[in-house]
């Protein structure tokens, strides 16, 4: 019997103790700073039918002092259309972010 009580209450706390690294996860996701919720290429919903976005970092190459930009993309094939006119398409997720910080 002591010992059942014993495999009861480890059990619980394992699960309170792991409780609060669930909910950084989570809080991680919804704190997201991506200000766009589609692929700016596609226009297709970033997570959706095409599964995780295509997510990398783009680096100007005439900017030397540049650590690069997080982009996604719906899909990795959407990454030749950037490449042709990458100045466009980081222009829109600026556009994004400044719209985002203007309803804040």
């Amino acid at each position: 019997m002591k010992s059942f009580k014993l495999f009861i209450l480890m059990t619980l706390l394992t699960g309170l103790l792991a409780a609060p690294f669930r909910a950084s996860a989570e809080d991680a996701k919804k704190s997201d700073k991506y200000p766009l919720k589609t692929c700016v290429v596609s226009d297709e919903k970033l997570g959706g039918d095409m599964g995780e976005p295509y997510v990398f970092t783009y680096k100007d190459k005439k900017i030397k002092d540049d650590s690069g930009r997080e982009v996604r993309l719906c899909c990795k094939s959407c990454l030749k259309d950037f490449n042709k006119e990458p100045a466009k398409y980081i222009k829109k997720i600026d556009e994004a972010e400044k719209a985002a910080k203007a309803k804040k």
